[in-house]
């Protein structure tokens, strides 16, 4: 199932970029959606137009998912996501992005981008892919993934919007 989503902030790129690099914004993002940090690693070129990752495990209350499906996974998911920024080219940013429910049969991998938009804003676009690998479910379990990462992308864009308005002039 292809999933799409776009997130605006009132900000230049580079301040988009050094919060997407800040271990602490990830960290807001994890408890923004109910998750419990479990790791968070940034490698890579954090201050420059350089590459880097972004890679955090997350521990994450079932709630979200149907009841029926529940009972296959017990009371938590262990959230896996890795986020490779490439370096800016053109004033433009890739990356690939590959989350994993550990334990079970979801995986969702695709691409970002971010890049300025005329009015001055950063624009970050998602382009993935859900895929469950289970026989007669897959349709009902990528639906109920779709939606927990829809909850999740509208978290991420309010806790930038918040970042941002801390960290300057947003």
């Amino acid at each position: 199932m292809r999933l799409q989503a776009v997130l605006r902030y009132p900000a230049e790129p580079a301040r988009v970029v050094a919060m997407l690099a800040d271990p602490e914004y990830s960290r807001r993002v994890i408890v923004a959606t109910q998750g419990t940090p479990e790791a968070v690693d940034v490698t890579g070129d954090t201050t420059g137009a350089g590459a880097f990752t972004v890679t955090t495990r997350r521990s994450v209350p079932t709630d979200q998912i149907p009841a029926q499906m529940r009972s296959f996974v017990g009371a938590s998911l262990d959230v896996r996501q890795a986020i490779a920024w490439g370096a800016e080219e053109d004033g433009i940013r890739r990356g690939s992005v590959a989350l994993e429910i550990a334990g079970t049969p979801v995986r969702v991998t695709g691409t970002s981008h971010l890049v300025a938009s005329p009015d001055g804003a950063t624009v970050l676009e998602y382009d993935t892919q859900v895929r469950a690998q289970v026989p007669l479910f897959a349709t009902a379990i990528e639906e109920a993934a779709a939606g927990a990462v829809r909850h999740a992308l509208t978290a991420e864009e309010q806790v930038g919007l918040e970042w941002l308005a801390e960290h300057g002039d947003a």
